[in-house]
């Protein structure tokens, strides 16, 4: 398994991770099938497993503490915090108030010591990114986490954190993570370009955009209902003629696929690492 230097960091990192989102009732409810399949990919040298306290409500943490128990100092944990976790508006976003509390839960969750990239799993406009990335800046003081980062941020954004966490002193976000894929290529015109010039590293997800790029969808073919359909009906409904449109392109990659001498889910995916 390839590694790469997650941006400024001197991290190595697996280029293929593990998206825990399916680890727990999102998905995937069986915890030994949870273990099973995070194990082989350990075994096939992946190193990194990326969960939040948003998925599964907390459980795919409780999992991901199973799946990594006998080796905790071999993997690299990522984790986030920011999204909704009640109707109490402090339960949410970028305070230093609630990081400071997500925290302290997702390491009870996930029974250990330490993150080793902590992530604000969505911009908050009701906080000054200073607060944030102080907060964050503690917590790296505190032992508590190893990096920290951001997700789902445009290219301005991630200029902002790092320009304004600079003129205040602070070590600004060290990583971006968003969705990126054959279907999504909205990062390439101002997410990737930041990250560049500001040595940030970049965490794609969804690189199947979502199941769309997997080869399990099909022209005039059924097919069963996925967990991420229930979650997102509109996503996947053929009624939109966005969606509609996404069939017929996906024959065509198929082909393309094909005339490569591999499946259209390694052709995703290889675009992404390219």
């Amino acid at each position: 398994m390839e590694r790469r230097i997650l941006g400024r960091t001197g991290l190595s990192v697996s280029m293929l991770g593990i998206g825990a989102a399916q680890l727990g009732v999102f998905d995937l409810s069986d915890e030994a099938e949870c273990v099973r399949v995070a194990h082989e990919c350990f075994d096939a040298g992946v190193n990194l497993i990326d969960t939040a306290d948003f998925y599964s409500f907390g459980k795919s943490e409780k999992v991901v503490a199973k799946v990594i128990t006998d080796r905790r100092d071999k993997i690299i944990v990522a984790s986030k915090c920011g999204m909704p976790l009640s109707a109490d508006s402090n339960e949410r976003g970028g305070s230093r108030r609630w990081i400071m509390t997500a925290i302290d839960r997702s390491l009870k969750r996930l029974n250990t010591d330490y993150i080793d990239i902590y992530q604000l799993h969505a911009p908050d406009p009701r906080t000054e990114i200073e607060e944030t990335i102080d907060a964050m800046n503690d917590l790296i003081k505190a032992g508590k986490i190893r990096y920290f980062g951001t997700s789902n941020f445009t290219g301005q954004m991630t200029s902002e954190a790092h320009l304004r966490g600079k003129l205040a002193g602070l070590t600004p976000p060290h990583s971006e993570q968003s969705e990126y894929s054959i279907f999504n290529r909205a990062p390439e015109a101002e997410v990737l370009p930041a990250n560049h010039k500001y040595g940030v590293g970049f965490l794609a997800y969804s690189p199947l955009d979502g199941g769309w790029l997997s080869g399990k969808y099909r022209k005039a073919q059924a097919f069963e209902k996925s967990a991420r359909q229930k979650v997102q009906p509109d996503r996947f409904d053929l009624q939109n003629p966005i969606n509609a449109d996404k069939l017929e392109r996906v024959e065509k990659l198929i082909a393309l696929a094909k005339e490569a001498g591999m499946d259209l889910g390694h052709l995703a995916i290889g675009f992404v690492l390219a």
